[in-house]
Protein backbone atom coordinates (compact mmCIF):
# COMPACT_ATOMS: atom_id res chain seq x y z
CA UNK A 1 0.00 0.00 0.00
CA UNK A 2 1.38 3.43 -0.86
CA UNK A 3 1.81 5.86 1.99
CA UNK A 4 1.89 9.68 1.76
CA UNK A 5 5.46 10.87 2.01
CA UNK A 6 4.61 13.65 4.46
CA UNK A 7 2.47 11.52 6.81
CA UNK A 8 3.65 11.41 10.43
CA UNK A 9 5.83 8.36 10.96
CA UNK A 10 3.89 6.75 13.77
CA UNK A 11 2.56 3.24 14.11
CA UNK A 12 -0.94 4.65 14.27
CA UNK A 13 -0.55 6.50 10.94
CA UNK A 14 0.99 3.49 9.24
CA UNK A 15 -2.16 1.53 10.14
CA UNK A 16 -4.42 4.12 8.47
CA UNK A 17 -5.20 3.69 4.74
CA UNK A 18 -3.20 6.08 2.57
CA UNK A 19 -6.25 7.77 1.09
CA UNK A 20 -7.45 8.74 4.58
CA UNK A 21 -4.06 10.24 5.41
CA UNK A 22 -4.15 12.27 2.21
CA UNK A 23 -7.71 13.43 2.95
CA UNK A 24 -6.72 14.38 6.49
CA UNK A 25 -3.74 16.40 5.23
CA UNK A 26 -5.87 18.21 2.65
CA UNK A 27 -8.54 18.90 5.28
CA UNK A 28 -5.91 20.47 7.53
CA UNK A 29 -4.77 22.65 4.63
CA UNK A 30 -8.35 23.85 4.10
CA UNK A 31 -8.85 24.61 7.81
CA UNK A 32 -5.53 26.48 7.99
CA UNK A 33 -6.37 28.53 4.90
CA UNK A 34 -3.52 27.12 2.84
CA UNK A 35 -6.25 25.88 0.48
CA UNK A 36 -8.69 28.78 0.46
CA UNK A 37 -12.45 28.33 0.18
CA UNK A 38 -13.38 28.91 -3.45
CA UNK A 39 -9.98 27.96 -4.81
CA UNK A 40 -9.49 25.12 -7.27
CA UNK A 41 -8.19 21.85 -5.87
CA UNK A 42 -4.91 20.80 -7.51
CA UNK A 43 -5.19 18.12 -10.17
CA UNK A 44 -5.05 14.42 -9.33
CA UNK A 45 -1.67 14.17 -11.06
CA UNK A 46 -0.10 17.01 -9.08
CA UNK A 47 -1.53 15.70 -5.81
CA UNK A 48 -0.26 12.19 -6.57
CA UNK A 49 3.20 13.61 -7.20
CA UNK A 50 3.11 15.75 -4.07
CA UNK A 51 2.05 12.90 -1.77
CA UNK A 52 3.94 10.23 -3.74
CA UNK A 53 0.90 7.98 -3.99
CA UNK A 54 -1.13 6.57 -6.86
CA UNK A 55 -3.88 8.54 -8.59
CA UNK A 56 -6.41 5.97 -7.40
CA UNK A 57 -5.43 6.84 -3.82
CA UNK A 58 -5.96 10.52 -4.61
CA UNK A 59 -9.38 9.77 -6.11
CA UNK A 60 -10.42 7.93 -2.94
CA UNK A 61 -9.19 10.85 -0.81
CA UNK A 62 -11.13 13.33 -2.95
CA UNK A 63 -14.26 11.19 -2.73
CA UNK A 64 -13.98 11.32 1.06
CA UNK A 65 -13.57 15.11 0.99
CA UNK A 66 -16.65 15.39 -1.23
CA UNK A 67 -18.66 13.30 1.24
CA UNK A 68 -17.87 15.69 4.10
CA UNK A 69 -18.51 18.78 1.97
CA UNK A 70 -14.97 20.19 1.77
CA UNK A 71 -14.76 20.01 -2.03
CA UNK A 72 -17.41 20.13 -4.74
CA UNK A 73 -17.52 19.82 -8.49
CA UNK A 74 -18.85 22.83 -10.34
CA UNK A 75 -22.04 21.92 -12.15
CA UNK A 76 -21.24 20.53 -15.58
CA UNK A 77 -17.50 20.64 -14.91
CA UNK A 78 -14.88 18.24 -13.66
CA UNK A 79 -12.95 20.92 -11.78
CA UNK A 80 -13.11 20.60 -8.00
CA UNK A 81 -13.26 23.62 -5.72
CA UNK A 82 -12.74 23.98 -1.99
CA UNK A 83 -16.03 24.68 -0.18
CA UNK A 84 -17.45 25.16 3.29
CA UNK A 85 -19.48 22.18 4.53
CA UNK A 86 -23.17 22.94 4.93
CA UNK A 87 -24.86 22.75 8.33
CA UNK A 88 -26.48 19.51 7.18
CA UNK A 89 -23.12 17.94 6.26
CA UNK A 90 -21.57 18.99 9.55
CA UNK A 91 -24.62 17.71 11.38
CA UNK A 92 -24.40 14.29 9.76
CA UNK A 93 -20.84 13.83 11.03
CA UNK A 94 -21.74 14.95 14.54
CA UNK A 95 -24.89 12.80 14.51
CA UNK A 96 -22.86 9.72 13.63
CA UNK A 97 -20.48 10.45 16.50
CA UNK A 98 -23.38 10.79 18.97
CA UNK A 99 -24.79 7.47 17.85
CA UNK A 100 -21.44 5.68 18.06
CA UNK A 101 -20.90 7.04 21.57
CA UNK A 102 -24.36 5.76 22.62
CA UNK A 103 -25.49 9.21 23.69
CA UNK A 104 -28.68 9.13 25.75
CA UNK A 105 -31.77 11.35 25.63
CA UNK A 106 -30.85 12.60 29.09
CA UNK A 107 -27.43 13.72 27.87
CA UNK A 108 -28.99 15.54 24.92
CA UNK A 109 -31.46 17.19 27.27
CA UNK A 110 -28.60 18.47 29.45
CA UNK A 111 -26.99 20.05 26.37
CA UNK A 112 -30.27 21.55 25.18
CA UNK A 113 -30.94 22.92 28.67
CA UNK A 114 -27.83 25.05 28.26
CA UNK A 115 -28.05 25.98 24.58
CA UNK A 116 -31.77 26.67 24.00
CA UNK A 117 -32.19 29.34 26.72
CA UNK A 118 -29.04 31.01 25.39
CA UNK A 119 -30.53 31.04 21.87
CA UNK A 120 -33.74 32.61 23.16
CA UNK A 121 -31.83 35.27 25.08
CA UNK A 122 -29.66 36.23 22.12
CA UNK A 123 -32.64 36.18 19.75
CA UNK A 124 -34.50 38.56 22.07
CA UNK A 125 -31.81 41.16 21.48
CA UNK A 126 -31.06 40.47 17.82
CA UNK A 127 -34.17 39.12 16.04
CA UNK A 128 -35.17 41.07 12.95
CA UNK A 129 -38.77 41.77 12.01
CA UNK A 130 -38.58 39.08 9.32
CA UNK A 131 -37.38 36.61 11.98
CA UNK A 132 -40.35 37.52 14.16
CA UNK A 133 -42.74 37.22 11.22
CA UNK A 134 -41.53 33.69 10.49
CA UNK A 135 -41.93 32.67 14.12
CA UNK A 136 -45.44 34.17 14.20
CA UNK A 137 -46.35 32.13 11.11
CA UNK A 138 -45.03 29.00 12.85
CA UNK A 139 -47.24 29.71 15.87
CA UNK A 140 -50.32 30.08 13.67
CA UNK A 141 -49.56 26.74 12.03
CA UNK A 142 -48.97 25.12 15.43
CA UNK A 143 -52.35 26.29 16.70
CA UNK A 144 -54.02 24.83 13.60
CA UNK A 145 -52.23 21.48 14.06
CA UNK A 146 -53.02 20.78 17.73
CA UNK A 147 -54.75 17.51 16.85
CA UNK A 148 -51.98 16.30 14.53
CA UNK A 149 -49.12 15.01 16.68
CA UNK A 150 -46.75 14.29 13.79
CA UNK A 151 -47.20 17.82 12.44
CA UNK A 152 -46.77 19.29 15.92
CA UNK A 153 -43.35 17.67 16.25
CA UNK A 154 -42.31 19.09 12.86
CA UNK A 155 -43.49 22.55 13.89
CA UNK A 156 -41.79 22.26 17.28
CA UNK A 157 -38.48 21.51 15.56
CA UNK A 158 -39.08 24.40 13.16
CA UNK A 159 -39.88 26.81 16.00
CA UNK A 160 -36.59 26.12 17.76
CA UNK A 161 -34.69 26.32 14.47
CA UNK A 162 -36.27 29.72 13.79
CA UNK A 163 -35.33 31.00 17.24
CA UNK A 164 -31.75 29.82 16.69
CA UNK A 165 -31.68 31.48 13.26
CA UNK A 166 -32.89 34.72 14.85
CA UNK A 167 -29.69 34.89 16.91
CA UNK A 168 -27.67 35.65 13.78
CA UNK A 169 -24.89 33.66 15.44
CA UNK A 170 -23.56 30.89 13.19
CA UNK A 171 -21.43 29.39 15.97
CA UNK A 172 -24.45 29.09 18.24
CA UNK A 173 -26.56 27.59 15.45
CA UNK A 174 -23.92 25.00 14.57
CA UNK A 175 -23.67 24.06 18.23
CA UNK A 176 -27.38 23.29 18.60
CA UNK A 177 -28.69 22.21 15.20
CA UNK A 178 -27.64 18.56 15.32
CA UNK A 179 -28.51 18.14 18.99
CA UNK A 180 -31.95 19.58 18.28
CA UNK A 181 -32.58 17.27 15.34
CA UNK A 182 -31.89 14.27 17.57
CA UNK A 183 -33.64 15.63 20.66
CA UNK A 184 -36.95 17.05 19.51
CA UNK A 185 -38.34 14.08 17.54
CA UNK A 186 -38.29 12.12 20.79
CA UNK A 187 -40.83 14.62 22.09
CA UNK A 188 -43.37 12.91 19.82
CA UNK A 189 -43.77 10.26 22.53
CA UNK A 190 -44.53 12.90 25.15
CA UNK A 191 -46.94 14.88 22.96
CA UNK A 192 -48.82 11.73 21.96
CA UNK A 193 -49.12 10.18 25.40
CA UNK A 194 -49.90 13.35 27.34
CA UNK A 195 -51.73 15.39 24.68
CA UNK A 196 -49.20 18.13 25.40
CA UNK A 197 -49.76 20.20 22.27
CA UNK A 198 -51.59 23.01 24.08
CA UNK A 199 -48.83 23.28 26.69
CA UNK A 200 -46.21 23.37 23.93
CA UNK A 201 -48.08 26.16 22.13
CA UNK A 202 -48.38 28.19 25.34
CA UNK A 203 -44.62 28.01 25.92
CA UNK A 204 -43.88 28.96 22.32
CA UNK A 205 -46.23 31.96 22.56
CA UNK A 206 -44.62 33.16 25.77
CA UNK A 207 -41.16 32.86 24.23
CA UNK A 208 -42.36 34.74 21.15
CA UNK A 209 -43.89 37.52 23.25
CA UNK A 210 -40.56 37.91 25.06
CA UNK A 211 -38.74 38.11 21.73
CA UNK A 212 -41.14 40.79 20.52
CA UNK A 213 -40.67 42.75 23.74
CA UNK A 214 -36.87 42.39 23.54
CA UNK A 215 -37.02 40.94 27.04
CA UNK A 216 -33.85 38.85 27.25
CA UNK A 217 -34.42 37.36 30.69
CA UNK A 218 -38.08 36.53 30.06
CA UNK A 219 -37.13 34.77 26.82
CA UNK A 220 -34.38 32.86 28.59
CA UNK A 221 -36.64 31.89 31.48
CA UNK A 222 -39.54 30.65 29.36
CA UNK A 223 -37.23 28.63 27.12
CA UNK A 224 -35.62 27.03 30.18
CA UNK A 225 -39.06 26.06 31.51
CA UNK A 226 -40.04 24.73 28.10
CA UNK A 227 -36.98 22.48 27.86
CA UNK A 228 -37.51 21.39 31.46
CA UNK A 229 -40.98 20.20 30.50
CA UNK A 230 -39.45 17.49 28.34
CA UNK A 231 -37.94 15.61 31.26
CA UNK A 232 -41.10 16.00 33.33
CA UNK A 233 -43.12 14.76 30.36
CA UNK A 234 -40.94 11.67 30.06
CA UNK A 235 -41.49 10.91 33.74
CA UNK A 236 -45.27 11.34 33.43
CA UNK A 237 -45.38 9.22 30.27
CA UNK A 238 -43.26 6.55 31.99
CA UNK A 239 -40.57 6.74 29.31
CA UNK A 240 -36.94 5.75 29.78
CA UNK A 241 -35.02 9.04 29.72
CA UNK A 242 -31.71 7.18 29.96
CA UNK A 243 -32.24 5.23 26.71
CA UNK A 244 -29.65 5.68 23.95
CA UNK A 245 -30.75 7.78 20.99
CA UNK A 246 -29.96 4.90 18.62
CA UNK A 247 -33.40 3.48 19.30
CA UNK A 248 -36.89 4.70 20.26
CA UNK A 249 -37.67 5.69 23.80
CA UNK A 250 -39.26 2.76 25.59
CA UNK A 251 -41.54 2.61 28.61
CA UNK A 252 -39.69 2.37 31.89
CA UNK A 253 -40.06 -0.92 33.67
Amino acid sequence: MDQPSNAAETGKDRAIPAFRLVARELEQQVVSGELAVGSALPSETSLAERFKVSRSTIREAIRLLEQIGLVRRAEGRNKLRVTRPSNKEIGERIRAAFLLHETTFEQLWEVMSAIEPMCAAVAASKASQSDLDRIAHNLAQTEAALGDFTRLVELDIEFHNLVAAATGNSALRLSRDTVGELFFPAFNHVITRLNAGARLLLAHRKIFEALQARDVEEARGWMARHIGDFQRGCDLANLDFTAPISGPMQESV
